[in-house]
């Protein structure tokens, strides 16, 4: 009978993972990422990434590491999406949702493309892992046309909450060794990659070992810093914790936001705001009706979404006003 063989890139990565054994254990390119005065910052990725837009402490820190400087944040995260775009064909093919989120991106015109996958096809193991680096390392080449400058996150490891959940299982071993394969991706095409690792801490920082809640994203804010404006900044960056794990009001109104006693919390609400007022821009309720197979019914409604980037831009006003005031 024949033996099976082992994919080269596989069995690679497999003694990468026997030497480090945490993605806290990978380190950070030399150089890196600094976000310049107008850079236009994309986040593309899966649940990690859509859910911090409820929460905003991710691009609230970043934003306080360069006060003075203008950049704005897309948040183009998907739940359970992959680099295949598998949740984001809607009713149409993977493909076909590959194919509109170059679209939407190339339209936004990034400088920056901060990438976040790697969570969900992890699940596929050492099996998996080839076929993930060769669909990555195509995704960044469809999106290398945009000219954007590239960082790669790590995926998160699960936090240990009990054997019911995946941080007693073998998925903490697995995200460690596609955490080693987006590093080497990342130091192939020298490309920052930035390494998460879950706080160690009593307190429950995600929902079910997984997706982090607010305190996991305000605990892990750190590392997003650090990555990117190195160590120093990170240390100077001081966040308001949550005062609930759960999700925030995101219609918290500009006058409400004006009554926050903490300058910083208020510049978080905004930025959560104008998340939200973003996601109805491009994820509208009712979508099928508005912009696909159904829009006969509904479609005469459609233009009306193009109104909310005039709110955004409101938004992004204030925001800009706010991080002006609140220095690290």
């Amino acid at each position: 009978m024949r033996t099976p063989t082992i994919p080269a890139m596989t069995l690679c990565l497999a003694m990468l993972y026997v030497s480090s054994t945490l993605p806290a254990d990978l380190s950070a390119a030399d150089a890196p990422l600094e976000l310049r005065d107008g850079d236009r910052v994309v986040l593309l990725g899966g649940t990690l990434i859509e859910r911090e837009q409820r929460f905003g402490f991710w691009e609230t820190a970043l934003t306080r590491a360069w006060p003075d400087r203008d950049v704005t944040f897309r948040n183009l995260g998907w739940s359970g999406d992959t680099v295949w775009s598998e949740s984001r064909g809607i009713f149409d093919p993977p493909a076909k949702g590959y194919e509109r989120m170059l679209e939407h991106v190339a339209r936004l015109k990034p400088t920056v493309i901060i990438v976040g996958y790697g969570n969900a096809e992890a699940f596929a193991g050492a099996d998996g892992l080839d076929r993930f680096i060769a669909q990555y390392g195509k995704l960044l080449d469809d999106l290398s046309g945009t000219g954007a400058r590239f960082a790669l996150l790590g995926p998160l490891p699960p936090q240990r909450l009990g054997s019911e959940h995946p941080g007693d299982g073998s998925y903490g071993e697995k995200v460690a060794l596609y955490a080693n394969a987006i590093n080497e991706l990342a130091r192939q095409r020298q490309i920052p990659f930035i390494p998460l690792e879950m706080p160690e801490t009593e307190e429950p920082l995600t929902n079910n070992g997984l997706h982090l809640n607010a305190l996991g994203y305000h605990a892990t804010a750190p590392q997003i810093v650090r990555g990117l404006a190195g160590a120093e900044r990170a240390e100077q960056i001081k966040l308001p914790p949550p005062a609930t794990p759960w999700p925030v009001e995101d219609h918290l109104s500009a006058e409400a936001r004006e009554q926050l006693e903490d300058p910083a919390d208020a510049l978080r609400h905004a930025i959560i705001r104008k998340n939200r007022l973003y996601f109805h821009r491009w994820r509208p309720q009712n979508i099928t009706y508005l912009f696909g197979f159904r829009k006969h019914e509904q479609g005469q409604n459609a233009p009306e979404v193009a109104q909310f980037e005039a709110l955004v831009r409101e938004v992004e006003g204030e925001i800009a006003r706010r991080r002006s005031a609140v220095q690290p």
